[in-house]
């Protein structure tokens, strides 16, 4: 299955990577690493992680705190943050449709 970045995502992403590149340039990579093998997670078996809110996903990195929460689009996999988990919960939830009414 394929995956986007939404574009506030991939912004967050390419600023974490910023900061940790501007302590170490060794630890910037591990973060790299850290999330693309978070998103091969996802993508491989998208249905793994349970609802975390709505219809948002959330797996978790390894060693760094953050999360990529997402949502499955049918034909793909829409990544939606790029979060770190001790900041402003809630705040990606405008990159969301919301839910029709039933």
């Amino acid at each position: 299955m394929r995956y986007e970045f939404h574009q506030e995502a991939l912004e967050e992403y390419s600023e974490a990577t910023c900061w940790y590149a501007e302590r170490d340039l060794k630890l910037a990579f591990r973060f790299i690493d850290a999330i693309e093998e978070a998103v091969s997670r996802v993508v491989e078996k998208p249905l793994r992680w349970r609802v975390f809110e709505e219809d948002v996903r959330r797996c978790l990195t390894r060693v760094f705190p953050y999360a990529v929460l997402y949502t499955i689009e049918g034909d793909f996999i829409l990544i939606v943050a790029v979060m770190h988990c001790s900041r402003e919960p809630g705040y990606w939830k405008n990159r969301v449709a919301p839910q029709a009414e039933q």
